[in-house]
């Protein structure tokens, strides 16, 4: 998918919600565990309640691995499955990989071909020749950790390199790389400050933010300073949706929650 397919999307639909699907078999409904796979009937219910209010998915490919082989059929079941019935979604692998060139390749096939997401998340801490190899790719996005809204990000992003902070200094290099028009980035929305320096940099790169919901981010502050004249935001819920009830009537539920959030999106797209 293009970036102006992307952003045509969020103004049909109103919306620029990315719905996480991190499955976690000790908190879905439990009347899916008789099913014979219970986490992609999970996906499946999740994603035909709330297609028409998100413009993404984007699977945790850990909530899947961790289940082994299995794990990994229903992770390439729910990517088919979007991409049968719902093609104009934008998908992403949140696999957060990143190594040396070769292997970054062989990451790269197994998400953008093998399984046909649009994006991948990547970690930027081995440099240029371990994010590229996921560029070269045509009509995908790759995109890189920033700035992240985990305790820990305060260990290494905000220290002060050559005075200034080395989040910046991985925006500012990371657009001179091969095909860094295909780059989106990942900052947490419990960073809402953050996002006023950050478009000073990449004033019109797409960024992917999650955060917003069950871990504390405002919507309404992410937008205030992220917002870029191509929209250029997909505000990222996943617990507080997918999660909203445990009974038979959960995707209902995920749906009301996924409408809470488009609406407010809606009105601040009015403005």
């Amino acid at each position: 998918m293009t970036t102006q397919e992307l952003i045509a999307q969020i103004k049909e639909k109103k919306s620029f919600l990315c719905i996480g699907l991190d499955v976690d078999l000790n908190k879905i409904p439990p009347h899916l565990l008789k099913e014979e796979d219970p986490i992609f009937a999970f996906n499946k219910a999740i994603i035909d309640a709330t297609h028409h209010l998100c413009v993404a998915y984007k699977p945790n490919t850990a909530f899947y691995e961790a289940y082994g082989i299995k794990g990994w059929q229903s992770l390439e079941k729910t990517i088919q499955y979007l991409n049968t019935n719902y093609p104009e979604i934008y998908t992403i692998a949140d696999a957060k990989r990143g190594d040396i060139g070769n292997t970054s390749t062989m990451y790269a096939k197994a998400f953008l071909e093998d399984l046909a997401f649009d994006s991948v998340t990547v970690a930027p801490y081995m440099g240029k020749d371990s994010v590229e190899p996921f560029l070269a790719f045509k009509n995908k996005h790759t995109i890189m950790l920033a700035l992240t809204s985990n305790e820990g990000a305060f260990d290494f992003q905000t220290k002060e390199v050559n005075g200034r902070e080395l989040y910046k200094e991985v925006l500012e290099t990371s657009k001179g790389w091969k095909n860094s028009e295909n780059l989106m980035y990942v900052v947490g929305a419990t960073k809402a400050e953050y996002f006023a320096e950050i478009r000073k940099i990449i004033p019109n790169s797409f960024l992917l933010v999650p955060g917003v919901g069950a871990q504390g981010g405002n919507l309404q502050d992410v937008c205030k300073y992220g917002l870029s004249e191509n929209i250029g935001l997909l505000i990222n819920s996943s617990r507080g949706i997918i999660y909203a009830s445990k009974d038979e009537s959960f995707a209902k539920n995920a749906a009301l929650k996924a409408e809470e959030l488009q609406q407010e999106m809606a009105t601040i797209l009015a403005k």
